[in-house]
């Protein structure tokens, strides 16, 4: 057996299907959710201290960048729920065939984004 394989792999040149995008969106989304977990309780911890914390909370948030943030945070909770529902899905037999699995990556990828905007046009 003599096989001439790559010692190093090009990264950048490999071309994945859209469910292999949505695996790693979704790991990606879980690690920027586990590590804004101090940052999430903070916040939840100074709503919910007293009014005044609250007040200065809600100017903290009113600045633009600080919104995007919290947008891009929840893209990631948005994300990672759909995408987990599409591996619940799969484990338990409901997408029988590699097409329905396959079509349901387009379906997370749709939902996440849509409700994303939904919720950020909402909030901003």
């Amino acid at each position: 057996m003599n096989k001439k394989r790559p010692k190093h792999l090009a990264l950048h040149k490999i071309k994945l299907p859209l469910p292999g995008y949505v695996s790693i969106l979704h790991r990606v989304s879980g690690a920027v959710l586990f590590l804004s977990l101090p940052l999430l309780l903070m916040l939840l911890d100074q709503s919910l201290r007293s009014i005044e914390t609250y007040t200065n909370l809600t100017e903290y948030l009113s600045n633009p960048v600080l919104k995007l943030v919290l947008f891009g945070l929840m893209w990631a909770f948005l994300h990672h729920f759909c995408a987990g529902l599409r591996y619940l899905a799969i484990d338990l037999h409901l997408l029988p065939s590699l097409a329905a699995a396959r079509a349901s990556s387009m379906w997370v990828m749709a939902v996440s984004l849509t409700l994303t905007v939904l919720f950020g046009v909402e909030l901003w």
